[in-house]
């Protein structure tokens, strides 16, 4: 576990931290990590599920019809599986498990898509409130009735769990700023990038990273440059995946860099971008959002684009203009550190639960 937080990928062990500083136990629990989760039972002394074994042939078609027989709840059968081979353990073995060791006030469900509802009433007698936190595409089988509350970083997600009749609450991201203590910024040589998904599920944003990548010298780091066209542009500028720290390092080369919602978020700013190119000190290009002064005051912190002519006509002005440009990107990591921290977002998320407890 210290080896998969010291990557820094995602979210690695901020949130539990944050608990933590704030006076709470927390653990973290990386629900499809087979190598994880099986060695989690074996320090603490579980003894492996023995299966009763029939010789032979015999043994073959019983087992063979017993897997085309066997209920297998929806999550198990198409999401929750992990990478590595476990065997003999399952996952939803392991994490009902994990709950009753721990025996959580809280469950923080940040795999709402992953660890659904019929295995969440598994362990529901084992905590007292259950939550779960998306910002992300809605799963489609999900009825979240194991669910005491949503929370989401997206105004619309919070509005639509609302309407659902779901209690449902805002929690925005963070950003961590023990990453600047493990990313050393040794040199600013990138001029502009993108850091980031280029998949099929970011339309408008591939074709304005492809646009701009014929107009600018613009340093790409990200997946599903697949999707392109041999004669792109793209691919003159592509640097291959950046990941955890590898993606907290390109940000830290780059003085100005490019951030494009996914199309869930309508007109709402959310993701994660904002936080870490700000909290690395680049200036963040940001598109137009309804709610974006709510979490950064554009022109001063952040700089905003409404169109790609605009997003291009901003990158040229502020690589002329490099001292104005440093100021805003300082002011900008100055608001991330202080208020879109991680210890901020436990304090308000411990109060969230205490309230939903009470």
């Amino acid at each position: 576990m210290e080896a998969r937080n010291a990557s820094l990928f995602g979210v690695f062990d901020a949130y539990s931290r944050g608990f933590r500083a704030r006076g709470h136990d927390a653990w973290e629990v990386h629900a499809n990590n087979g190598l994880l989760q099986r060695q989690y039972m074996v320090e603490h002394g579980r003894t492996p599920p023995r299966a009763f074994a029939l010789p032979g042939r015999l043994g073959n078609i019983v087992r063979r019809v017993s897997r085309r027989l066997r209920p297998v709840p929806a999550t198990t059968r198409d999401t929750l599986r992990s990478p590595f081979d476990i065997t003999p353990w399952r996952l939803e073995q392991i994490l009902i498990a994990q709950v009753r060791d721990y025996k959580p006030d809280v469950i923080l469900n940040q795999s709402v898509s992953e660890v659904g509802s019929d295995l969440l009433e598994q362990i529901k007698p084992y905590a007292k409130l259950i939550v779960g936190q998306i910002a992300s595409p809605l799963p489609d089988d999900e009825d979240y009735r194991a669910y005491d509350l949503m929370i989401s970083s997206l105004p619309n997600f919070v509005a639509y769990y609302r309407k659902r009749g779901l209690a449902a609450e805002l929690n925005r991201l963070a950003f961590d700023r023990r990453v600047l203590d493990h990313v050393s910024i040794r040199e600013r040589d990138c001029d502009v990038s993108f850091v980031g998904s280029l998949s099929p599920a970011h339309p408008a944003r591939a074709r304005l990273i492809e646009w701009l990548s014929g107009q600018t010298d613009l340093d790409i780091w990200g997946n599903g440059i697949d999707q392109f066209p041999a004669e792109s542009p793209i691919h003159r500028h592509y640097h291959g995946e950046a990941w955890g720290t590898d993606m907290f390092a390109a940000l830290g080369r780059s003085k100005i860099t490019v951030n494009n919602h996914i199309g869930i978020a309508e007109n709402y700013a959310n993701n994660m971008r904002l936080y870490e190119a700000t909290g690395m000190g680049c200036l963040l290009l940001n598109d137009l959002k309804s709610n974006i002064a709510e979490i950064f005051e554009p022109g001063r912190e952040i700089v905003c684009y409404g169109s790609p002519e605009e997003c291009l006509d901003l990158i040229r002005y502020y690589n002329r203009n490099t001292a104005e440009r440093d100021r805003i990107a300082e002011a900008g990591q100055r608001r991330t550190l202080t208020e879109h921290s991680y210890l901020n977002r436990a304090k308000e998320l411990v109060a969230m639960f205490q309230r939903y407890m009470s």
